[in-house]
């Protein structure tokens, strides 16, 4: 189950009922870090499967254990998942999950901590980026500077093809990447409506990566 957001062209919230139950666990602070992996993780095979609904499909000559058919599978070449280092890595866990055959390029990509723009370090993608469809997977989208500047670096690349998935999105993050990229459709599990002073969003889950790997200072 998902819905457009009826303000923001591109935007679909995923609103099915196990994508919100599992979410307002990654929401909640006493949510262990490997219980945030998990359901992270399950989230985003649910956030994939709708974003990847459209993907082409072939026909293949295969036998079953009854009788011959012609069976459907995805067409060749198959998507490229595209975390942002670090915390894309744990939904990158579920897309592949979901579709192991998924080629993998990385994106490594910090936000400096007084301007908040966004600092590349690392990008690693496939030659053929522009005969595939590339799903950029990044937990939190926020003032939206390290999602454009992914765009950005795998346009450049060549990418074509682009869907941006996400766990939770605030508003201010949605429309700046809408704005850099309106031809890039954003996937999320919700939209919060704002950011605060150090740029994460309200009410949020606080910082996705230090949650998933154990790195939360007191």
């Amino acid at each position: 189950m998902a819905q457009s957001h009826a303000s923001i062209a591109g935007l679909t919230i995923v609103d099915h009922p196990l994508v919100q139950h599992r979410l307002t666990r990654l929401r909640d602070r006493t949510t262990p870090p490997e219980r945030f992996r998990a359901e992270l993780r399950a989230v985003s095979q649910l956030l994939g499967t709708a974003a990847m609904a459209d993907l082409s499909l072939a026909s293949v000559r295969i036998e079953t254990p009854v009788a011959p058919m012609e069976a459907p599978v995805l067409s060749s070449p198959g998507p490229v998942v595209v975390p942002i280092l670090r915390a894309g890595l744990a939904m990158a866990e579920g897309l592949l999950d979901l579709l192991p055959e998924a080629s993998v390029a990385h994106v490594g990509l910090y936000r400096d901590p007084g301007t908040l723009e966004a600092v590349e370090y690392y990008f690693n993608p496939p030659a053929d980026l522009g005969r595939r469809p590339v799903l950029l997977a990044d937990p939190m989208l926020a003032t939206g500077h390290s999602a454009i500047a992914a765009l950005d670096r795998l346009k450049a690349a060549g990418a074509r093809d682009l869907r941006f998935l996400c766990l939770l999105a605030a508003r201010p993050g949605v429309e700046a990447v809408r704005q850099a990229h309106p031809d890039v459709a954003i996937w999320t599990a919700a939209l919060d409506p704002e950011l605060n002073a150090h740029g994460y969003i309200v009410p949020g889950l606080g910082d996705a990566g230090d949650r998933a790997f154990g790195t939360l200072h007191t």
